[in-house]
């Protein structure tokens, strides 16, 4: 499978049907779902669903979203990064979720870096934005540092909660 990204750690590419139980093994673990708003998979069909109708489903309407993310020196997927365009806001949205194992290792922010260079680069996008969870600052510093800064508080998808936002754009 070809790489989107690639940096001196990492590997990104798009997810295929038979990365499932690697899926199910991050989108299960309650510390990576935390702070995302989405339940622990529950079982294996779950994570082959999410593949199937989230991700292959923005890869043909959009021609980005998230990415499977292979950690070279263990040749392990170890979660996602990506673009997600989000239509009922008209935004593209950076998210990521990696194995708790893969924190605090500077990943993250490495990742971010370069996907907001995919996007107004290769994807020539003309804004990126990222939500936080409030209680989730370790997040909103990553963001930070790939360049985005904080314009508002708000709910998201009507959740009644307060998350910070943030944008990087082209001028």
């Amino acid at each position: 499978m070809t790489a989107i990204i690639e940096t001196e750690r990492l590997i990104l590419r798009k997810f295929v049907m038979e990365d499932y139980k690697e899926v199910f093994e991050f989108g299960s673990n309650p510390l990576v779902q935390k702070y995302t708003g989405c339940p622990n998979m529950k079982n294996l069909q779950e994570a082959k669903d999410e593949i199937k109708y989230t991700w292959f489903e923005d890869y043909k309407n959009y021609g980005y979203g998230r990415f499977a993310t292979i950690y070279k020196p263990d040749n392990k997927l170890i979660g996602f990064a990506g673009l997600k365009y989000l239509p009922e806001m008209e935004e593209t949205d950076l998210g990521y979720r990696f194995l708790p194992e893969y924190w605090n290792m500077g990943i993250a922010t490495e990742v971010s870096k370069e996907l907001v260079k995919y996007g107004f680069e290769t994807l020539k996008l003309k804004r990126i934005i990222g939500i936080t969870m409030q209680e989730n600052p370790t997040s909103s510093k990553v963001l930070e540092k790939a360049g985005l800064k904080h314009y508002k508080i708000d709910e998201y998808e009507g959740d009644g909660g307060a998350h910070n936002y943030y944008k990087i754009e082209i001028t």
